[in-house]
């Protein structure tokens, strides 16, 4: 086994895995961040998203030994960190379009959502285009997506 060290929600943390364990398991199992679930283990579903320096990723397709320890790991745990607020909007968002039905994709929507704004502002733009909501990849088996679409439109007034 090898210690990794990475910063999850602001914090330093060292782990003592072996270099093949997948990051979600890191995340749930040794450091008991249950916020990404795990769905598919393929990248596929995405239930598992969290950001990496601010992009999103999917931790159940990225060993702990391809992770730095600069890496900055943000899982829907820290995400109202990232704004110095209770909710981030995009969180308040969800709550206000009553968004969730099962809610077991819900922390992976949301991470994916606010990573697709930020990237939108990082770009000047101002609007959110059905094409930008296109490629968010998130599966809801509830089909949730209208909600969701109205959400992330509705946060995204919030954090232009």
């Amino acid at each position: 086994m090898t210690n990794y060290s990475f910063i999850l929600n602001g914090t330093s943390v060292t782990v003592d895995v072996d270099d093949n364990v997948r990051l979600l398991w890191v995340l749930r199992d040794v450091l008991g961040v249950t916020g990404p679930k795990y769905g598919c283990g393929l990248d596929v579903c995405k239930a598992c998203t969290c950001h990496i320096n601010g992009q999103a990723f999917n931790p159940c397709s990225v060993t702990v030994s391809e992770i730095k320890s600069t890496d900055e790991i943000t899982t829907i745990e820290g995400l109202a960190g990232t704004v110095d607020a209770d909710l981030h909007p995009m969180q308040q968002a969800w709550l206000d379009g009553d968004v969730a039905q099962c809610g077991y994709c819900q922390p992976g929507q949301i991470m994916a959502a606010v990573a697709t704004v930020n990237k939108v502002k990082s770009e000047g733009r101002t609007i959110i285009t059905d094409d930008d909501l296109d490629g968010i990849r998130n599966i809801c088996r509830c089909g949730t997506y209208v909600r969701i679409r109205a959400a992330i439109r509705a946060a995204a007034e919030n954090m232009m």
